[in-house]
């Protein structure tokens, strides 16, 4: 397997797309033994386009884009304003909380950075905030948005882990809101002693406050009708994506009355696009697995791991590190795909629970899209708003601690994952 991992990289740094690179890169471990028919690459390939669970993933995306184009992120951000408004650093802060509230629309960070950059990030700018603080909180924020149900790295890691979908979705509401409220607290730390101003001077009436909520009620209840339904069994988790998609539609065209032909069209061709790149990595990435499997990879490494670690919350910690500094050279999506398989028996051999290092694992992973030298969040919001990747880096050392004391908590702190999913589903 030394031969895969090392074409693997030098494909990522030649600049090759990912999904070509673990797919040659793993056909390569059928070259090494001549012995497996070369028939195998092509039938897990098929295979893994076969899993009845991934279905999911597609359909959300669907939802995704509908919502997007249906005026409920332009609703989204007044409702951010009335809550956040008042607050220093008031843009940035109800950046902050755009994600968190979009988290059940867009699914994907680098989306809901970039679109986040386009629509806030010329104001922040010209009221005074650094390029450098902008581009950071911009693209920190967007962490939020895997975290909150429905995230696509969710499904991908329950599919690959046969992890409860429905317990994931409902363990990562109250690690948002931490991460939510810990990021919050960052920023009112560097706007109060820069004092950036307030986006607000006065105080939301009760009527203010009413208006923008029943606005963006609809993007609140989304993920509160995905857990219901999943708990009360009215959905698997890939019809729920059906679900999804139905309810986009409606409150785009019956609610809100603003997702027109040429909108439904446009969400079409945009999630063909999405769709087509995350199965194509989902398909190849099966080459790689079969040969971590067949090399017994996972065992390897939870003897590795064991023998290293004392107990479990050490083991998470040391992954945790782990995670974090791969993800700095690939993207969370492979991580989750590829790592998924290795780590988690690991976990479960050490006595934890899969649905808390789940949560862990795809915070620790995400991480990576946020920082450099390849986060794709990153670059898509310094490119936009023409920010040095290095003032960026400086400017975000405030908010990467946050987020890294919060993904502590959550290793130390099982509770704060498991007491939802625990109460939904017993």
């Amino acid at each position: 397997m030394l031969l895969v991992v090392v074409a693997f990289l030098v494909l990522l740094v030649m600049g090759m797309p990912v999904a070509f690179a673990i797919g040659i890169s793993g056909a390569l471990f059928f070259v090494q033994n001549p012995d497996l028919p070369f028939t195998i690459p092509v039938q897990v390939t098929v295979s893994q386009t076969q899993n009845f669970a991934l279905l999911a993933v597609p359909l959300f995306i669907l939802a995704g884009n509908f919502l997007n184009r249906s005026g409920l992120t332009r609703r989204l951000v007044d409702l951010a304003s009335v809550l956040t408004g008042r607050m220093r650093g008031g843009l940035a802060q109800i950046s902050v909380t755009l994600s968190a509230l979009m988290g059940g629309v867009s699914g994907s960070a680098i989306a809901d950075a970039a679109m986040q950059a386009r629509m806030l990030g010329p104001e922040m700018t010209k009221r005074g905030m650094s390029r450098g603080f902008a581009a950071g909180v911009l693209s920190f924020s967007a962490i939020l948005t895997p975290i909150v149900p429905p995230g696509i790295g969710m499904i991908l890691y329950g599919t690959i882990g046969n992890v409860s979908i429905g317990r994931l979705f409902a363990a990562g509401i109250v690690p948002a809101i931490l991460l939510w409220i810990a990021l919050g607290l960052a920023v009112w730390a560097t706007a109060t002693a820069r004092g950036y101003p307030p986006e607000r001077t006065t105080r939301p009436t009760l009527r203010e406050a009413g208006t923008a909520l029943k606005a963006g009620i609809w993007a609140l209840l989304f993920p509160v009708f995905l857990l219901l339904g999943l708990r009360m069994g009215v959905f698997t988790p890939s019809e729920i994506g059906a679900f999804a998609v139905l309810y986009a539609i409606v409150v785009g065209v019956a609610i809100y009355r603003e997702l027109r032909f040429r909108g439904f069209v446009e969400a079409l061709e945009t999630s063909l696009s999405d769709v087509g790149a995350v199965m194509l990595l989902i398909a190849l990435s099966a080459i790689f697995s079969y040969g971590i499997v067949l090399e017994q990879i996972p065992a390897a490494v939870s003897s590795a791991v064991t023998g290293v670690a004392g107990n479990l919350e050490v083991a998470m910690i040391l992954i945790v590190l782990c995670v974090i500094a791969i993800g700095f050279f690939v993207d969370a999506t492979v991580l989750i795909i590829i790592l998924t398989p290795i780590l988690l028996p690991t976990i479960r051999a050490l006595g934890g629970d899969p649905v808390h290092f789940g949560i862990v694992f795809i915070v620790a992973a995400t991480i990576g899209n946020f920082t450099p030298p390849v986060g794709a969040a990153m670059y898509a919001v310094c490119t936009i708003l023409k920010t040095p990747i290095g003032e960026y880096t400086r400017e975000s050392i405030g908010l990467l601690a946050a987020v890294a004391a919060v993904a502590l908590a959550l290793v130390f702190l099982p509770g704060l994952v498991l007491f939802l999913p625990n109460l939904l589903f017993g």
